[in-house]
């Protein structure tokens, strides 16, 4: 009776989870941030006409580069961007796209993309675009990007991974621990005033600790009173739509940026300009997912946590602790999920919903690299995030996440296992 009160309150939370909205819309409205090489631009000029070109309203984009008009209605508007408010070093990449026509539909918020680029890099339309140097250049500016969100989804992907591993949880509450350890890093550099980096230190301890006290306390309780895989899987998605809104509660509903590294000037490394944060944040990613992979394959708990993922009940037999090998892989994976929320935010704004965003990326990036597999996690996140930046050559940036898609499902009929994933026997 209890199991089967536990399934259902979770089948509920779940089917909250499916029918709410990402995030409550008061109306129709369009917004979008400018940035150029990652960097916002502030005082530009955003005008918005009705398909009849009658005019709707204008903004300003403020020092975060962002900018919003609400419309009277869902429709079709015309949007665009005043380029004589534009800084002299800034220009449209492509000319032709000064203008560009958008749908809105009801209840929903619509964001508008401009490309911008340094003056004298920007495209004169198709006819510049097709420029085989500027082609190339593209491409490889694309490919870092790639790399870099690829990264990213890499570290939140190893922890999620691990732990699929040694319980077969799918956690779908993995993405909150993203936002927890951005919203950590967040308080203690803005709010305390500590330099980013020892705030991100202590976020990677507090969200280590946030992921042992979550299997301590709950999902190990769940565990050894017997749940199914699949009443923890849907009691996951109760627990990220929970933890999702007490984040808005006590954050808010708008991102905010950390207090450091937001106005950096970009370097230029060949075809490949981006500020510094950048090639020091990869740097940092690469080596904490070399580490905890060498880790897995080298240390006592690392071959005790793949004894556990191939066979929990033989591992116990040989004398092994499987609990606390459990308990070891989830705080590892808060710590890791932490340092990828503070990256996350570093890249972006920090906000409420941050790792709901970018959780269905994770899951791709998991299931491409193999189930359980640390290093596939990071092969599959890398693959997922250069498909997802490089597919902006041919299609438009709205639609760049379909790539990484279209290929996990490419991969998934060839080699189900995922690229480095095992076989295995059914029956």
């Amino acid at each position: 009776m209890r199991r089967a009160v536990i399934a259902f309150t979770a089948f509920l939370g779940g089917l909250v989870f499916l029918l709410s909205s990402p995030a409550w819309a008061d109306g129709e409205a369009l917004k979008g941030t400018l940035q150029n090489q990652g960097q916002p631009v502030n005082g530009v000029k955003i005008s918005v006409a009705g398909e009849d070109g009658n005019p709707v309203g204008d903004a300003t984009t403020g020092a975060d580069g962002k900018w919003e008009v609400p419309v009277p209605k869902a429709g079709k508007y015309k949007v665009t961007l005043d380029q004589s408010t534009l800084p002299k070093d800034v220009g449209l990449k492509f000319q032709n796209r000064a203008t560009l026509d958008v749908q809105v539909y009801e209840g929903s918020e619509r964001n508008v993309l401009f490309a911008l680029a340094p003056a004298g890099k920007q495209g004169e339309g198709a006819a510049q675009t097709s420029d085989s140097s500027s082609f190339w250049d593209r491409v490889a500016q694309l490919t870092f990007e790639g790399f870099n969100l690829g990264l990213i989804i890499a570290l939140a992907a190893m922890g999620l991974s691990l732990v699929f591993g040694t319980t077969g949880l799918t956690n779908f509450a993995h993405g909150e621990l993203l936002t927890f350890g951005a919203m950590c890093a967040y308080f203690f550099n803005v709010v305390i005033g500590l330099p980013l980096v020892v705030a991100a230190v202590i976020s990677v301890v507090i969200g280590g600790a946030f992921g042992y006290t979550q299997d301590r306390f709950f999902w190990g309780v769940l565990r050894r009173r017997g749940s199914s895989l699949v009443a923890m899987m849907i009691i996951s998605i109760g627990l990220a739509l929970f933890l999702r809104y007490v984040f808005l509660f006590f954050f808010g509903g708008e991102g905010a940026p950390f207090a450091d590294y937001n106005a950096q000037p970009g370097i230029q490394v060949g075809p490949i300009s981006a500020a510094p944060k950048n090639f020091i944040a990869m740097g940092i990613e690469l080596a904490v997912l070399i580490v905890v992979g060498l880790a897995l394959l080298k240390t006592r708990v690392g071959k005790a946590a793949r004894a556990v993922a191939d066979n929990p009940a033989l591992a116990a037999s040989s004398g092994i602790n499987v609990d606390g090998v459990i308990r070891i892989i989830w705080t590892v994976g808060g710590a890791v999920a932490s340092l990828a929320g503070v990256m996350l935010g570093l890249s972006q704004n920090v906000s409420y919903q941050m790792g709901f965003q970018i959780l269905l990326l994770v899951f791709a990036g998991v299931t491409l690299g193999g189930l359980g597999t640390a290093f596939g996690a990071l092969v599959g996140s890398i693959v997922v995030g250069l498909f997802i930046q490089l597919s902006t050559v041919v299609v438009p940036t709205e639609l760049k996440t379909v790539g990484a898609l279209l290929v996990l499902i490419l991969v998934m009929l060839f080699r189900p296992q995922g690229i480095l994933g095992r076989r295995e026997r059914i029956g």
